[in-house]
């Protein structure tokens, strides 16, 4: 991947995908599971917690901001 954030309005924004499924883990019992991916990077996570689904974007969010803290500032209103 490059190491430039595209040049356009959107720059703060951030795309993922998210994919969940109910796994059986017992005769009667499920949990919901899931892959996260930040398309940007291209960096995933499986998961089993909500949680776990979180602390993966945020930080994903603090590490570009951290990269490119004044990426798309001139833009905000």
């Amino acid at each position: 991947m490059t190491d430039r954030i595209p040049d356009h309005p959107f720059r703060r924004t951030h795309l993922f995908t998210l994919r969940l499924w109910v796994e059986p883990v017992a005769a009667d019992q499920a949990e919901i599971r899931g892959r996260v991916q930040h398309v940007l990077t291209g960096e995933a996570l499986y998961f089993r917690t909500w949680p776990a689904l979180l602390a993966f974007v945020e930080e994903k969010l603090a590490e570009l901001e951290a990269k490119y803290p004044d990426s798309g500032k001139e833009n905000q209103p």
